[in-house]
């Protein structure tokens, strides 16, 4: 497994809820001795954001509303992407 001590990684997602796919991210960057990690977000529930504090260098995300059920709720537009649209837009 490649050393990539010098590296800065900057996870970033649309939101959080119980960061379990974060999390899995996290530990194989964790895995890899990455120099930081940082996760960029706009919401999340306040204990899933205080874990994540535990687990990475740096943490921002702007709003941990106290009646957070669901990610979508906090977008006014929050469909699916499917996978043709992705590898489009990856091409």
């Amino acid at each position: 497994m490649k050393n990539l001590l010098k590296i800065t990684v900057i996870l970033v997602d649309d939101g959080i809820a119980t960061g379990a796919t974060m999390i899995a991210a996290i530990g194989a960057l964790k895995k890899r001795k990455v120099k930081k990690i940082i996760v960029a977000v706009p919401v999340g529930p306040k204990d899933t954001i205080e874990k994540l504090h535990q687990l990475v260098d740096e943490v921002i995300c702007p709003y941990t509303p106290d009646d957070f059920f669901a990610i979508a709720q906090y977008f006014e537009k929050f469909e699916q992407v499917s996978d043709a649209e992705v590898i489009k837009i990856l091409k």
